[in-house]
C-alpha cells in the first residue's frame, strides 16, 4: 500500500527523501482517482526499498497541492532531491508510472 502523506508529513517524507518519490494527488469523490489508486499501490509494493510511493488526499491536504499547481486530479508528481522531475495528469497505464521511477534509479 502507498503511504498516506499529509501536509504535516510532506516535507519530511517527500522533499527530504534520499530516494525518488512518487506522489498521487487524489480525492475520494474522484472517479478517475479510483482507477489510478490500485496502480499506485502496485507500484508502491514493487518499488519498496527503492522508491517512496504515497498519496495525498487533496480534500484534507491542500497546501502542497496548491504549491505544486495541482488543479486537476488525479495528478501524480515524481520528486528527486526535493524537486519535481515528472508530472502525469489524468489516468495513465501502469508502465508510465513505473518508467518515471525507473528513469531515476
Amino acid at each position: 500500500m502507498a503511504l498516506e502523506i499529509t501536509d504535516a508529513t510532506f516535507e519530511e517524507t517527500v522533499l527530504k527523501s534520499d530516494k525518488p518519490v512518487m506522489v498521487d494527488f487524489w480525492a475520494a469523490w474522484c472517479g478517475p482517482c479510483r482507477m489510478v489508486g490500485p496502480i499506485i499501490d502496485e507500484i508502491s509494493s514493487e518499488y519498496e526499498g527503492k522508491a517512496v510511493v504515497g498519496k495525498v488526499d487533496v480534500d484534507a491536504n491542500q497546501e502542497f497541492a496548491a504549491k505544486y499547481g495541482v488543479r486537476n486530479i488525479p495528478t501524480v508528481l515524481v520528486f528527486q532531491n526535493g524537486e519535481v522531475v515528472g508530472r502525469q495528469v489524468g489516468v495513465a497505464p501502469k508502465n508510465a508510472y513505473a518508467e518515471a521511477i525507473d528513469a531515476l534509479l
